[in-house]
């Protein structure tokens, strides 16, 4: 990910599973890696990977070619899906987070917002979700792999962010068991 992002402009960081196993140190199986971008950055993103990958917009299920990088995305669009061409199986598929001015906004209940610079963390120069963001996002599913992450990640929080985490759940998810595991 990092080469193919290498001299990209705009801000991007590594969600998902991934950005969990970071964080802790605790190995379990991925299908897929989760780079992330600001939705406002999609353009530029485009632009960046012009020649290399094509970019289609994922929206509720429905893919679509993005030829053009000034192309306007559906703001229902939560992921852009990437391929060397029509015929070639998927690479990636990129995370779009609502950012504007700086600040981070989540995508199911915008009463939760932050800035940006506090929702990621670096390591070995990547940029990662930090852990309790990333748990507010896999709240909604819980998945097997959700609860994985959830049990490896939530004793290693810190104070700070482990109240945090609480307070954004109940906020979002009410009566989610993790609220109560915090």
């Amino acid at each position: 990910m990092a080469v193919l992002l290498e001299g990209y402009p705009g801000p991007w960081w590594i969600a998902g599973g991934w950005a969990i196993e970071a964080f802790t140190g605790v190995s379990r199986g991925h299908s897929d890696i989760d780079p992330s971008i600001p939705r406002s950055d999609v353009a530029s993103f485009h632009r960046h990977l012009a020649g290399r990958l094509d970019v289609w917009t994922a929206d509720s299920g429905v893919f679509r070619a993005l030829v053009e990088a000034d192309e306007p995305v559906p703001p229902t669009c939560e992921n852009l899906w990437l391929r060397a061409s029509g015929a070639a199986p998927w690479e990636y598929d990129v995370i779009l987070m609502d950012v504007v001015s700086g600040t981070w906004t989540f995508k199911r209940d915008a009463r939760i917002a932050l800035l940006l610079a506090q929702v990621l963390w670096t390591q070995d120069g990547i940029a990662y979700l930090r852990p309790e963001i990333q748990l507010l996002h896999k709240a909604r599913a819980l998945r097997p792999q959700d609860q994985f992450d959830f049990d490896a990640a939530a004793p290693l929080l810190a104070p700070g962010p482990r109240a945090w985490l609480r307070w954004a759940l109940d906020l979002a998810h009410p009566g989610r068991r993790w609220a109560a595991a915090l």
